[in-house]
């Protein structure tokens, strides 16, 4: 993905939150100011197994969660709770793809 820098500024710098959860769940990434680039393995899943920081966004806590439908160990996200807020329903979606999803 290039050409992202204004994810840096936003609530949180959203960029180096996905590369952290990306890192963390044994994703090889490359990131700089303006750019991520996420390396597959051909393998068509994540090793996983991680608990990845939201900073309080929905978007990345979603990202990850959906992430963990391919993962080879469940994904934790720290805080879920704003999920709630703008996506009603995300729980009971993943839960029909299924997702088996806990709260601590």
């Amino acid at each position: 993905m290039r050409g992202i820098k204004e994810l840096r500024v936003k609530e949180s710098d959203r960029i180096d939150a996905m590369a952290r959860g990306l890192e963390a769940c044994g994703v090889v990434i490359e990131e700089d100011e303006d750019c991520l680039i996420v390396h597959g393995n051909g393998m068509g899943s994540v090793a996983g197994g991680a608990i990845c920081k939201t900073h309080i966004d929905h978007r990345i806590a979603m990202s990850f969660l959906v992430m963990g439908l391919a993962a080879n160990k469940p994904i934790s996200v720290d805080d879920a709770s704003p999920i709630v807020t703008s996506f009603p329903i995300f729980e009971s979606l993943m839960g029909a793809l299924g997702a088996k999803l806990t709260r601590d």
